[in-house]
């Protein structure tokens, strides 16, 4: 063979390799968004817990960008999973408290414009596997919600073996899949997400996905594997069932992205992995089990330890790795940021959501929120809410806290950089930083109201 032809052939091997290159540069990523349920801020090696074995989730964090400062737009189940579906505050996305675990009951407005319905457009096959607690009604469930696909439970929690709803009532049996009541008792309830997810993977490895893999771990009941129970033995309850939970759900995130590597899908995905907010001390918790280290306050409460969460974003080979992110974000900036990744036209209406792909890119650059409310619970007269405005936070009639160390008026002002366990009441001392942020407070109230 002559050197001409030998040439020749190098050449055209090397055109087709660069055209492979162009096709896979331009092909949509997939999209994964795993969120954890009443999981607390440091219940990951990764975040700070010693005691805990968290490997997967930790190699996705060595792998991707951590954030420090991450919150959730609500310190309870519903709001918050509203809140990542529409890149809304709770309040505009028409879901401000917990949907109803009762069949028949609606829940998240259908007029909203949710990520699944954002992806759909765009061309992706878009899943729901998991818990969904935003709605129980055909047009309220995740199929009437823009999701292709959907397995799960659509209340707020269920026996992992029987799949019945966990508590108030008994014979409330609630497993669907695509809006059919289905039957598997005796099969661990993670184990299926995985199957059904597995199998969502492999059906659409040509075509561009979105799955929202909504765990419900490690929500009660806390159900861990025997061998996790054991791993724990020697960890005192609540933390040994709690912490024996986390592990039976890193071990199943572990099998999720190990099915993603074998079916040669790891490069072109962008994987998510957040808590929907703190973890529980609710009776049905054991009275605890979770951990925010050095943080105050849990589920409910409008503290640190109610809000800020572990969130992970890893995209190989696009995005940095092994790097953390101090700057503030909320889960409402997913729909923006995924939309920006993914080339998605968004929607024609305004969003509370931030773009953080720069945030992501850079360590240097500004958060794209100035300032922050959140409002949750609490009666008419007195609501729980909070604004923080850079190291400055403002919280009223916050739950979990001594009425004592509340001002005449409810309020409790903190500064996170000098007091990140929010111990120190500075109302006295700065009142118009008071003045401030309680006049930002009211502005978004009127917003709000408005839309």
């Amino acid at each position: 063979m002559s050197i001409k032809v030998v040439k020749r052939i190098l050449l055209t091997v090397f055109l087709f390799v660069k055209i492979g290159e162009l096709a896979a540069q331009s092909t949509k990523p997939n999209v994964i968004v795993i969120y954890s349920d009443d999981q607390g801020y440091s219940d990951l090696n990764c975040y700070g817990a010693k005691d805990l074995y968290t490997p997967h989730i930790d190699k996705l964090a060595s792998g991707g960008v951590r954030f420090t400062e991450f919150y959730a737009a609500a310190p309870v189940c519903s709001p918050s999973r509203a809140a990542l579906l529409t890149g809304l505050v709770p309040q505009r996305a028409g879901l401000p408290g917990n949907a109803s675990s009762t069949k028949g009951v609606a829940g998240m407005p259908t007029e909203q414009y949710t990520m699944a319905e954002l992806f759909k457009a765009g061309g992706y096959k878009t899943a729901h596997i998991g818990k969904w607690h935003i709605g129980y009604t055909p047009e309220t469930m995740p199929n009437g919600q823009g999701f292709d696909h959907s397995f799960g439970f659509m209340g707020g929690c269920i026996d992992n073996y029987s799949h019945f709803f966990y508590w108030d009532g008994p014979n409330r049996h609630d497993l669907w899949r695509n809006g059919v009541e289905i039957h598997e008792p005796g099969k661990y309830f993670q184990d299926l997400m995985v199957d059904e997810a597995a199998n969502f993977m492999q059906n659409n490895r040509k075509d561009p996905f979105f799955l929202y893999f909504a765990l419900n771990t490690p929500h009660y009941p806390l159900q861990g594997d025997t061998k996790w129970l054991e791993y724990y033995k020697k960890l005192p309850s609540p933390r040994r069932e709690y912490a024996a939970f986390v592990s039976a759900m890193d071990e199943r995130v572990g099998a999720l992205l190990a099915k993603l590597n074998e079916l040669g899908l790891t490069e072109n995905t962008i994987v998510i992995f957040q808590s929907d907010h703190g973890y529980s001390e609710e009776v049905r918790t054991f009275g605890g089990g979770g951990t925010a280290i050095g943080k105050r306050g849990s589920k409910f409460s409008l503290f640190e330890g109610g809000i800020r969460v572990p969130a992970i974003i890893s995209w190989p080979g696009r995005l940095p790795m092994g790097v953390t992110r101090n700057q503030f974000a909320v889960n409402i900036d997913w729909y923006p940021t995924l939309a920006g990744y993914c080339g998605l036209a968004l929607p024609d209406k305004k969003l509370d959501g931030r773009d953080l792909r720069k945030l992501i890119a850079s360590e240097t650059a500004k958060s794209p929120h100035e300032l922050f409310v959140w409002q949750s619970g609490g009666t008419k007269e007195a609501p729980q809410w909070a604004v923080r405005k850079g190291d400055w936070k403002l919280l009223h009639a916050p739950m979990q806290s001594n009425p004592a160390e509340l001002d005449a008026n409810g309020l409790m002002l903190v500064n996170l950089q000098s007091d990140p366990g929010e111990k120190i009441n500075l109302a006295a001392k700065f009142p118009n930083k008071i003045k401030e942020l309680k006049a930002a407070y009211q502005e978004w109230s009127i917003k709000v109201a408005e839309q």
